[in-house]
């Protein structure tokens, strides 16, 4: 029986050498929220990635010796529009092979449905928790590395249960991403015995959310969950809160645990802030890729760095078992390697994994946010982790598990 990896390489290399192309090159492309309501957030996830590509570049490239490159689009994070036309330019002019991204679930779920899903292209999420994502009619082309926020919700409302926070207030951005973490929070919060005095959605970018605060205030409730983004509303949602005296205790998610918050409306007057977000499992992989990120210049522990990198790593790896650039059977291939059984591969270890490959031996990757055994959905399990602002900055205060 012919390799199809090795066919595929040596069609790939006569194709080439026919044209006489100076270069070979293979993309990956990356959709981000560079401007809008994570902009502060987005820089290291995108570094993230960016390690996964220069460790297969310095480590002799991918489909022999060829440049594996990361084109970017901005998404905005919020206008659906300029998430499918980054995806479009993507899908149809940089023609890359596959997509790391998006980082906001509509972001996300407008550039499958518009461009990724019809062009065939796999995306691979390191931060769209909504549990939408998971019910995208996506032909098994969208995948994300990050635990989806029906676990997530479950965590947060846990945490506050355990720490005798009983009742609430609840706001959320009026999205895919700030409804599926309201619903899930909600219904584990009331099942677990808590009480929400009030649940509201608001809408982004607004600069007043006065009325909003004074309905949730009504209640009477201390604390106020903001199920926001750290840079728009969930900002201007605590900082008119704060101005207001109308609570005392304030609580976040995944997209508010940002230093521009803290920066932006005072350490004092977030000092003691609970926030979930996903974490790294104390898994081999996780202190590997801590120290080569820091070597990189960028905080391993910022929110989705670590599972950007595993999400560009997977899709070398699958584009690598694959045999060659082109989308067609990479699904099939991407699930081969990010599962058991096989030879397991670490984050950093490009050349053992090409070596594999070659030699036809299945390889299984555990990476620097966990082991990404997909399911049918493209989901992963995962860790989800205390925040707290202390000392003017988010800490880590650990694991929590339901």
């Amino acid at each position: 029986m012919i390799n199809k990896r090795a066919l595929a390489t040596a069609v790939a290399a006569s194709s080439l050498a026919i044209t006489g192309m100076a270069q070979a090159e293979v993309k990956i492309g990356f959709l981000g929220g560079f401007t809008g309501g994570i902009e502060s957030l987005t820089p290291p996830i995108f570094e993230g990635a960016k390690l996964a590509v220069q460790q297969v570049n310095e480590q002799g490239g991918i489909l022999d010796g060829q440049t594996l490159v990361m084109p970017s689009g901005d998404t905005t994070c919020a206008d659906a529009s300029a998430a499918s036309n980054a995806a479009d330019r993507m899908v149809n002019s940089e023609q890359v092979t596959a997509i790391v991204g998006a980082l906001c679930t509509g972001a996300t779920i407008a550039a499958a449905n518009n461009a990724a899903i019809p062009g065939g292209v796999v995306m691979i999420s390191p931060a769209s928790t909504a549990p939408a994502v998971s019910e995208l009619d996506d032909n098994d082309l969208v995948f994300r590395t990050v635990p989806s926020d029906a676990f997530q919700g479950e965590i947060l409302a846990k945490l506050l249960l355990d720490k005798g926070i009983d009742y609430v207030a609840v706001t959320y951005v009026n999205n895919d991403y700030g409804r599926g973490l309201s619903d899930a929070f909600s219904v584990a919060f009331e099942a677990g015995g808590g009480e929400i005095a009030e649940n509201l959605a608001h809408e982004d970018n607004r600069a007043d959310y006065r009325s909003e605060l004074g309905s949730l205030s009504a209640g009477g409730a201390d604390t106020l969950v903001v199920l926001a983004y750290a840079d728009t509303s969930g900002q201007t949602v605590l900082r008119q809160a704060y101005e207001s005296g109308m609570f005392t205790q304030y609580v976040g998610a995944d997209g508010m645990v940002g230093d521009s918050l803290v920066e932006a409306i005072g350490a004092d007057v977030l000092d003691g802030m609970i926030a979930t977000r996903p974490g790294s499992p104390d898994l081999p992989g996780t202190p590997i890729f801590n120290e080569a990120a820091e070597t990189a210049g960028f905080d391993p522990s910022a929110v989705f760095a670590a599972q950007a990198y595993d999400a560009a790593f997977l899709l070398a790896l699958a584009i690598e078992q694959n045999g060659s650039a082109e989308r067609e059977g990479l699904v099939d291939a991407l699930r081969s390697v990010s599962s058991a059984p096989g030879e397991v591969i670490l984050p950093g270890e490009w050349e053992k994994a090409v070596e594999l490959i070659a030699a036809g031996t299945e390889i299984n990757y555990e990476g620097a946010s966990g082991a990404h055994d997909f399911d049918e959905y493209g989901d992963v399990p995962g860790v989800v982790v205390e925040m707290v602002i202390e000392d003017g900055q988010f800490t880590s205060k650990g694991q929590v598990d339901l």
